[in-house]
């Protein structure tokens, strides 16, 4: 006996120094395989077991158990489910709503729009999840391609849907608005009827012909080029997702604070209906605030929360104080969480589990950091690579393809060099795509990858495996970038900025500025003959019809665009070039909030916007 201890304190001491990861990677695979005997028997469940039953069966365990905590209000599991159930009424007797149909959100973080997707799925019905920072044709494009026939708005967004509201009364849109009066002709208020409408339990069949495949919610995604996509994300999808949370340890004991927007993949998925999945609670925020933050968690004993990684940077440079370890965190879960704000979180606020993640909205794939391992966004395993098969491929950024080998396929990279990752679509690892738009599915599918006849998901994004199997993202290919917690398509900003009339060409690309996560939008742009840079005209143009995050913080102004022989934009040296007045010749102009113009950027305000001291 004592022979055999001595030979597994040796075994240990070898795995803890040979292999450190080794137990983890244990832990995780176990982890992994509950998930996926869970997810295959919901599968073959019939009727199919979607979130909604999970979430039925914690209201028949633990009716009075608190389930959203807002503002100063609480609301129970069983109170949660009576509120659905007088929203999916309401929209039945009122809408005419029934099973496969689609009905667009346009809310903020409040507990209306969990009830209002927990009563459309009791329907049998998917919604689309409208970024409600959106205007005009943006909000109009999002609300077309979803297919949907009617549209539940919140009131403090009412200006922005009667400026669609002709182009919605054409297409003979039902409009609601969360309200009790409305004087709009072609709006109907609905909190009256929400009021009004029972809250008895609604029939199972109303729902019968739901299946792993049918659409849960639309989540829309800039992807890489035009207007934002619709997303569509499966029963089957929105399970894979929302099981994330229990494989970074959230328990049905611990309460999630959900601080990120609502109609993001994020708030949505990882944070909503991964607390239905683990049976947990929700401490929700409409908007997300650094200086309120931890006093929201002491507020609500909050355990979990999420982030991207702006907001761990926001917390970061609050002003310090005594109360900053003292609170309930133990798990802190997200992506874009850049290495020296990882240090310096963990040095000021006290141990907490960070697992950072990378994935996509789309995507049939992800990868979780489950070691903690500072930098890195996973870890790969053969089993994981076996199931779920994917490469990181050489890639071209001047061409913006893959490199392709005299065979017509793609070379996968060697450890240590940087790869487009493609994962591969199989029916485990499905691609479903954008509604509406085969054009751009297509697009995101890449044939003849490592065999010829196969098919991967292209994810636009390059990333790196070092030599200990650890992933780290490294930047993000095609016309899209990100910034300030959002995805910027510049396509889109390119064409509102050439809807100025002295504007002939936008090029828009992202650039990186000192101390800032992601990249800021800058747009290379030529001029009208004749013409000068309108710089107050351009402003006024940009802070109409874009939101913040996508409003182009630098303009150079070029007398012609370079264009590849294939009549692309080039990017690339513009990107390397930056908004830097030593490597720039042409006049170069900042957004200037305080003077709400576009004003020159001297070398003075260059120099304050590297130190910091001039935000953006």
């Amino acid at each position: 006996m004592f022979t055999w201890l001595i030979f597994l304190a040796v075994l240990l001491i070898v795995l803890r120094y040979r292999f450190p990861y080794f137990l983890k990677d244990v832990q995780y695979g176990v982890q992994m395989t509950l998930v996926g005997y869970r997810l295959s028997k919901y599968a073959q469940s019939k009727p199919y077991f979607t979130l909604l039953d999970r979430f039925l069966e914690t209201v028949s365990k633990h009716p009075n158990k608190t389930f959203i905590s807002f503002k100063n209000e609480t609301f129970s599991y069983q109170e949660t489910d009576r509120q659905s159930n007088r929203i999916a009424r309401a929209l039945r007797e009122h809408a005419g709503v029934k099973e496969g149909e689609t009905v667009a959100l346009l809310l903020g973080n409040e507990p209306v729009f969990l009830w209002t997707w927990l009563g459309l799925t009791k329907l049998g019905c998917s919604a689309a999840l409208l970024n409600h920072n959106l205007r005009s044709r943006s909000l109009l494009h999002c609300f077309s391609c979803c297919g949907a026939k009617v549209l539940l708005a919140a009131a403090e967004f009412r200006d922005a849907v009667e400026e669609v509201l002709p182009a919605l009364r054409e297409q003979e849109v039902t409009v609601f608005l969360l309200t009790e009066t409305c004087d709009t002709v072609g709006m109907e208020t609905f909190s009256d009827k929400i009021r009004l409408a029972s809250d008895a339990p609604l029939p199972s069949d109303l729902r019968a012909g739901l299946t792993l495949s049918s659409p849960a919610v639309y989540i829309y995604t800039s992807g890489t080029t035009g207007l934002p996509k619709a997303a569509v994300v499966s029963h089957q999808r929105l399970w894979a997702m929302s099981s994330l949370q229990s494989t970074v340890g959230v328990c049905s004991d611990d309460v999630v604070y959900i601080n990120l927007p609502l109609y993001h993949t994020a708030g949505f998925a990882l944070g909503f209906t991964g607390a239905i999945e683990r049976g947990a609670s929700l401490a929700l925020r409409s908007k997300f605030s650094a200086s309120q933050f931890w006093e929201d968690c002491r507020k609500y004993n909050v355990t979990v929360m999420q982030y991207i990684g702006e907001t761990m940077r926001y917390l970061c440079n609050t002003p310090k104080t005594p109360m900053d370890p003292v609170h309930n965190v133990r798990i802190a879960f997200g992506n874009g969480l850049r290495g020296d704000v990882w240090r310096a979180f963990l040095q000021r606020f006290g141990h907490v589990e960070i697992r950072e993640l990378y994935a996509a909205t789309e995507g049939n794939m992800s990868f979780i950091n489950y070691t903690g391992k500072i930098g890195a966004v996973g870890r790969i395993n053969p089993l994981h690579k076996r199931i779920f098969p994917f490469a990181l491929i050489q890639y071209d950024l001047e061409t913006d393809e893959p490199i392709r080998t005299s065979e017509g396929l793609c070379t996968e990279i060697p450890k240590g060099e940087t790869g487009l990752l493609v994962s591969r679509i199989t029916q485990k690892a499905p691609f479903a795509g954008y509604a509406r738009d085969l054009k751009q599915t297509e697009k995101k599918k890449l044939h003849d990858v490592c065999e010829k006849g196969d098919v991967y998901f292209n994810s636009g994004d390059l990333l790196r495996i070092d030599q200990e199997n650890f992933l780290y993202f490294q930047d993000r290919v095609g016309d899209t970038f990100r910034w300030k917690g959002e995805n910027v398509a510049t396509n889109e900003v390119s064409d509102i900025i050439t809807m100025v009339s002295s504007i002939t060409e936008a090029n828009v690309y992202g650039v990186k500025v000192p101390g800032n996560e992601g990249r800021v939008g800058m747009a290379a742009v030529t001029l009208q003959r004749g013409e000068a840079f309108d710089s107050s005209g351009v402003f006024r143009h940009v802070c109409t019809y874009l939101p913040a995050y996508a409003r182009p913080r630098f303009i150079r102004i070029q007398s012609s665009l370079k264009v590849t022989g294939t009549f692309k934009q080039m990017k690339v040296k513009l990107v390397e070039e930056g908004f830097s007045v030593d490597a720039v010749q042409d006049p170069l102009f900042f957004l200037d909030e305080r003077k709400k113009c576009y004003s020159p950027l001297t070398r003075d305000v260059y120099n304050a916007i590297l130190q910091g001291s001039v935000k953006l």
